[in-house]
């Protein structure tokens, strides 16, 4: 689903998105590092997600369209755990040692949407707090 979904709404888009337009995609940092046993089959989708991305650029880049995708780490949500043991464990992987907040994801999505970005296509952005170095 994690692919399947977002596949189909980027083909219902595309013909109706101008000359100029952005895609971005929300991935994940487990296309980079699969963070726990049992995660292989969504690591595998997120890693499909990457690869339309490059794709999709390559495709849509004669109509001057953007396509990127945002590879989140863990980002604090109402489901993140707060039991101390499990929260540690998030965050020792992480260089900045705290979890990400929507509103940074959000910013990262805004500034690939914003004419600043408008050379960057085919890209990969982690947005992960340092997760993935």
């Amino acid at each position: 689903m994690n692919t399947w979904g977002v596949a189909q709404a980027v083909r219902a888009a595309v013909p109706h998105l101008p000359a100029g337009g952005r895609i971005t995609s929300i991935g994940s940092g487990s296309n980079i590092r699969t963070p726990f046993a049992g995660a292989s089959d969504y690591a595998a989708t997120k890693g499909a997600l990457a690869a339309y991305t490059r794709g999709w650029a390559r495709d849509l880049a004669p109509r001057n369209i953007t396509v990127n995708i945002i590879q989140p780490g863990t980002i604090e949500t109402d489901l993140t755990p707060t039991d101390p043991t499990v929260l540690a464990t998030l965050l020792f992987p992480l260089a900045l040692g705290r979890l990400g907040t929507a509103q940074e994801v959000g910013q990262v999505v805004a500034f690939l949407a914003s004419e600043a970005a408008s050379y960057i296509t085919g890209a990969t952005l982690n947005a992960d707090g340092g997760w993935s170095i």
